[in-house]
């Protein structure tokens, strides 16, 4: 019993100590998470007065009530669709990518590993804007297919596009995670399945790809969530005949002011995000 008393007292310690180190990233969570989530929902509660007002003492959920509307029901399916295609073509790319940085020398490795953050040097909106010129009618792909006599491409403002930015954008978010997941496997254990006759492809099935799994379902989610919301890369290589649930949040605060609209629409999203990240913890996320 006499030892039981220092060693809870230690622990006792220990765990106010991560506490403290940790308080600033609870702080930032509660300010500018918890507390912006706790506005937006009670504004999806609200009223809308006929010139646009938002009268917080009517609550009642006619906003929600919008948000089985069939145009709903569409923006929905194409955000969704063209979020699960973003986050398989980045995984096709990035996993074979990340297999190769891992099984390269370490000079090496740091130098593809710096490759793949360069694009984070520069800001997200250039590099869009980037794209926007390289898929126009005039851009160097139009440029190319009209040379080998395929005519003139039409790409921007199709989903086309939307889906090229997309995976550009948060390719790396798959990569790292994949590479971190590769870099740490323990690799005698292919070796062993090797040696007991395996070929290449059954010992990647029924080793390398469940070591790596916890790596797979990190980079699936660190891209999903922002390609399921994202707005600056459908408003800027969509154009407006491609509506994604991005822009259609943001119509509702900006353009048709029908905060409690927007509000209801951003609950739904965030709470769809939500159970994306509990998945992924549930699902192994935390060993990786």
């Amino acid at each position: 019993m006499g030892d039981a008393s220092p060693e809870a007292a230690a622990a006792k310690a220990e765990a106010m100590r991560g506490f403290l180190i940790s308080l600033p990233s609870y702080l930032y969570l509660v300010l500018f998470f918890a507390v912006p989530f706790v506005i937006v929902l009670v504004y999806s509660f609200a009223s809308r007065s006929s010139t646009g007002r938002t009268v917080l003492g009517d609550w009642n959920l006619v906003s929600y009530k919008r948000l089985f509307d069939p145009l709903v029901a569409q923006i929905a399916f194409r955000s969704l669709w063209l979020a699960l295609a973003t986050t398989l073509l980045c995984l096709v790319v990035a996993y074979p990518f990340a297999y190769f940085i891992a099984t390269r020398t370490p000079r090496v490795r740091n130098a593809l590993l710096i490759l793949v953050m360069i694009p984070f040097w520069s800001n997200f909106l250039v590099r869009t804007y980037a794209w926007r010129v390289l898929l126009g009618s005039d851009g160097p792909v139009s440029q190319i297919t009209q040379v080998l006599g395929l005519g003139e491409t039409r790409l921007l403002f199709t989903v086309w596009a939307i889906l090229i930015g997309l995976v550009y954008g948060f390719l790396p978010f798959m990569v790292l995670p994949l590479y971190a997941a590769i870099e740490r496997m323990d690799w005698s254990l292919v070796e062993a399945a090797r040696d007991l006759y395996a070929s290449g492809w059954t010992a990647f099935r029924k080793v390398t790809w469940p070591l790596t799994t916890p790596g797979v379902i990190a980079g699936s989610i660190l891209v999903f969530i922002p390609a399921l919301g994202a707005y600056v890369t459908p408003a800027i290589l969509g154009g407006a005949r491609t509506v994604l649930l991005g822009d259609y949040i943001v119509d509702q605060f900006l353009a048709a002011r029908n905060w409690p609209y927007g509000s209801a629409l951003s609950v739904a999203l965030m709470t769809v995000m939500l159970f994306a990240t509990f998945v992924y913890f549930r699902a192994g996320g935390r060993n990786l």
